[in-house]
């Protein structure tokens, strides 16, 4: 911490309690049952077993096949396919400049945890508290959502082989609470092996990638290049081509959103002041390839047009119509589904690490905060998360509604916290006090961040916009709301008891983690 305004660290010494935690010996009460993470958890995740977890936890193109119905409401194939001019450069300079912090502080906390080394010493325990809420909602959020997908996915494809089957709500909730369940049984009892898995599913994720291209080239119906490039399509209602443009190029973000998993995993990272910010950026740039070549081929090879927008999942006509046999297509689609079910798996990983750090920073109580002596995983932060999703999902059985307002806040809350991050990273670079680890931007982290923050703010807008007029409880676009009741819990939250009680970060975890990777990282 050269060159910063020092943290008030006053001592790194900790001891083990009786409940398999540890405290800090000189600091007393505030880092009573705090685990010293450095001693209890193991490094697991080899460079290329991170790089692979980030690279398959993406799952850029995939993620676009989910949704490529979407892409004719707003914009048309023209603007999602044009839109990568946009949001590629964008992602780069927001993976950037997190991959910087990241090298710097390879934590688990990570956007809160770099915001408040960054930000200005008299606002930042105000600032990191808000933005702990957000990323940790978020991430909530968007495990709520992996799940969703994998569920609706089971269902599209069973529809498929048995057309006289129904798909209910409850059904819905069902299959989520049965990928739920195994995932964190997984987490708790085989941990070991996710980082085989997740290496596996980064390779099938490539694999997939040039099966599908291959099969869709060959075999599907080839449609002009002016339909690709040029075709704008607004079925929802906007008829100003601007905003819809806007509104089409959200599609590719989605494929972009949630690069910042990786670093929540950084402390079971062999060398993560390198590996991790490496795995972050390079990923995103082979995702960025992938997804875009797989675009075009979804639009040059999409069939009929008619029989995606009248699917339940778009992606399941294309491979039938391209293959010309129900099973074959299915078949693809489930191959497809095994990357989406290992994004869920690692989506519980990133979320409980996120909930541990929370936690032993006494924002969320101490009790989930806890190592497992056995499994040597927060086994509590592991089904925290689970547990609140699968209640969640309750909402499911009332409304088609409720379920989507909740997952809304993914992407949005996700874009607020890394604008947050980088915001402080820029005050520090401002006063001098940004810090070179093992990814540095050097002269270019000032255009760089700018140019995050612009991009950032830009999708934001677009974020929250309608996507569909005229706007109606089942088709409003809840992600402001839901992330303005985030805000204000926080603010609540603070006013009530943080501004008075919350100390800031447990300094002790923080030095005994930067201290440990730094010791990996010379082995």
């Amino acid at each position: 911490m050269d060159g910063h305004e020092k943290l008030p660290v006053k001592s790194t010494e900790v001891q083990e309690n009786e409940q398999g935690g540890y405290v800090n010996i000189h600091d007393g009460p505030r880092t009573e049952g705090t685990q010293n993470v450095a001693s209890r958890v193991r490094r697991l995740f080899s460079s290329a077993q991170i790089f692979f977890f980030a690279l398959n936890f993406m799952s850029s193109w995939e993620a676009l096949g989910t949704n490529i119905a979407v892409a004719f409401w707003n914009g048309g194939p023209r603007a999602v396919v044009w839109g990568f001019s946009i949001v590629i450069p964008g992602v780069l300079c927001q993976v950037a400049s997190l991959a910087e912090m990241a090298s710097v502080q390879p934590i688990a906390g990570a956007q809160y945890h770099w915001t408040y080394y960054y930000a200005p010493a008299r606002y930042r325990r105000l600032i990191t508290w808000f933005q702990g809420w957000i990323t940790w909602f978020s991430w909530i959020a968007m495990l709520a959502g992996l799940a969703n997908i994998v569920a609706n996915i089971t269902q599209n494809l069973i529809a498929v082989q048995y057309p006289s089957y129904v798909s209910e709500r409850w059904h819905t909730v069902l299959i989520m609470y049965a990928v739920l369940i195994v995932e964190g049984l997984v987490n708790q009892f085989v941990f070991w092996l996710v980082p085989w898995i997740e290496l596996l599913a980064g390779a099938l994720h490539i694999i997939l990638f040039i099966t599908f291209v291959c099969v869709l080239s060959t075999m599907g119906e080839r449609k002009s290049s002016d339909f690709v490039f040029f075709e704008k399509s607004n079925l929802s209602g906007w008829n100003d081509d601007f905003v819809s443009f806007n509104l089409g190029i959200v599609l590719v973000t989605w494929g972009f959103v949630g690069f910042d998993g990786a670093v929540h995993m950084s402390e079971e990272v062999r060398k993560a002041r390198h590996a991790v910010p490496r795995a972050m950026f390079w990923t995103i740039c082979m995702n960025s390839v992938l997804a875009f070549t797989m675009t075009l081929v979804y639009f040059f090879f999409i069939g009929n047009v008619d029989d995606v927008l009248s699917a339940a999942y778009g992606l399941v006509p294309i491979c039938i119509n391209a293959t010309g046999s129900v099973r074959a297509g299915s078949a693809m689609v489930g191959l497809f589904l095994i990357t989406v079910v290992s994004v869920s798996l690692g989506g519980v990983a990133s979320t409980s690490r996120i909930t541990w750090a929370w936690s032993r920073d006494g924002a969320l109580p101490a009790y989930f905060s806890y190592i497992s002596p056995r499994h040597r995983i927060p086994v509590r932060s592991v089904w925290l998360p689970i547990g609140i999703v699968m209640l969640i999902c309750l909402l499911n059985l009332a409304s088609t509604v409720a379920l989507g307002v909740i997952i809304a806040l993914s992407t949005f809350g996700l874009y607020n916290s890394y604008f947050i991050a980088i915001s402080c990273a820029v005050y520090a670079r401002a006063t001098g006090r940004i810090e070179n680890g093992g990814w540095s931007l050097g002269r270019w982290g000032w255009p760089i961040n700018i140019a995050a923050l612009i991009y950032t703010a830009w999708i934001s807008i677009f974020l929250v916009f309608p996507n569909y007029l005229p706007i109606t409880a089942e088709l409003m676009n809840y992600a402001l709301p839901i992330n303005v009741l985030v805000w204000i819990f926080a603010l609540v939250t603070w006013l009530i008891w943080a501004r008075h009680h919350w100390p800031g970060l447990n300094k002790a975890v923080v030095d005994a983690v930067v201290a440990d990777s730094d010791r990996k990282t010379k082995e």
